[in-house]
């Protein structure tokens, strides 16, 4: 079998390049990036890379002849030009599902996301069939969620090829740390506050719970779903569900109670200065969307997280303390003080 990833170098594509690399069912893999990795990174067994942007490339030439195709591509920055991430993201996706096409591909993979959901409970875990419309008030969101139109589109006109959308919660690792922090915290965090005994509180807000997964469980569920006879969308989580409660026991801190509209309207302060990349429509997306239930996931793809949602967490905390990174541009550790004076230099959520 052989795989064509795309979008190969970021948080998931990393782990998911690996899982596949180590299954022996998997004859090659056509890694593609928009910029590669270092030669570290890229020595992985079965795996050609080549340099490749969804929204201009030819993604027609290395489909040719594989099996399955996984499309992680994703641009979450700049938020303050919702355009850039609108072409890649939407119109990218557009490119992928025609070249898939073309290329005569029997089976696609999306990462499509928790994010793509319309808002739901909290107090209780929704399956696949809760509506995916998303959040109007986030880029992120909606263009998550158009993409899943398309792939309503894409399997009606296409009946003959296998589509599976797998639905990750928010994904960490030790070696994500670097690049998470520079999308949505932006140079003014300093990684020592990621220590326990820096975080005394943890705010306390109506719809602060989230799901969690580690990123190499993501990437297991990716190869699962390229090599099995399956189809149709996938919600994967890792247990517990994530809560105040739960992130003050993590850090040895204490909750507190504080209002949803004076953290959002800091947000919004902040990210209309240009301070921070992550939007106010992000902060909104997050206490809007839904607990998913991950049974089918386990039952039918065959997967089963090795991570919890804990470890995945204190793993992407020891991450920020030591500015973990890869050896792959978006998982870049540059982190002291040149990368971050380029940061602010660049413009904060101005640029991918």
């Amino acid at each position: 079998m052989r795989v064509v990833v795309i979008g190969a170098t970021g948080n998931i594509g990393t782990s998911t390049v690996r899982a596949l690399a180590a299954d022996p069912d998997v004859t090659g893999i056509t890694a593609l990036a928009r910029r590669l990795p270092g030669a570290g990174a890229a020595d992985i067994g079965k795996t050609e890379w080549a340099e490749a942007d969804v929204t201009d490339s030819d993604l027609v030439a290395p489909m040719r002849g594989a099996d399955v195709v996984i499309h992680l591509a994703w641009l979450f920055q700049p938020t303050h030009r919702p355009a850039v991430t609108w072409d890649a993201n939407a119109v990218g996706s557009a490119r992928v599902l025609d070249a898939v096409a073309e290329a005569g591909v029997p089976a696609l993979v999306y990462s499509s996301s928790v994010g793509a959901y319309s808002p739901g409970p909290k107090d209780r875990a929704v399956d696949e069939s809760w509506p995916t419309h998303g959040w109007p008030g986030a880029a992120y969101s909606r263009e998550k969620a158009y993409v899943e139109r398309m792939l309503d589109a894409f399997e009606a006109g296409h009946p003959d090829r296998r589509v599976v959308r797998i639905r990750p919660g928010f994904v960490f690792e030790r070696q994500s740390a670097a690049e998470q922090r520079r999308l949505f915290a932006g140079p003014l965090l300093p990684g020592r506050l990621a220590r326990a005994d820096r975080i005394p509180v943890v705010p306390d807000m109506p719809g602060l719970r989230f799901q969690v997964l580690h990123s190499a469980d993501a990437g297991e569920a990716f190869r699962l779903a390229a090599l099995r006879d399956v189809r149709g969308p996938f919600n994967i989580a890792a247990d517990p569900v994530i809560d105040a409660a739960e992130l003050a026991d993590l850090l040895g801190a204490r909750t507190v109670r504080v209002p949803q509209r004076g953290v959002r309207a800091a947000l919004a302060a902040a990210w209309g200065l240009h301070l921070v990349p992550a939007s106010p429509g992000l902060f909104d997306l997050a206490m809007e969307l839904p607990i998913m239930d991950t049974a089918r996931a386990r039952t039918e793809l065959g997967w089963s997280p090795r991570h919890s949602s804990r470890e995945a967490l204190l793993e992407f905390l020891e991450g920020l303390r030591t500015g973990a990174g890869r050896d792959t541009p978006p998982l870049a550790p540059g982190t002291g003080g040149p990368m971050r004076v380029r940061e602010f230099a660049t413009g904060i959520g101005r640029r991918p």
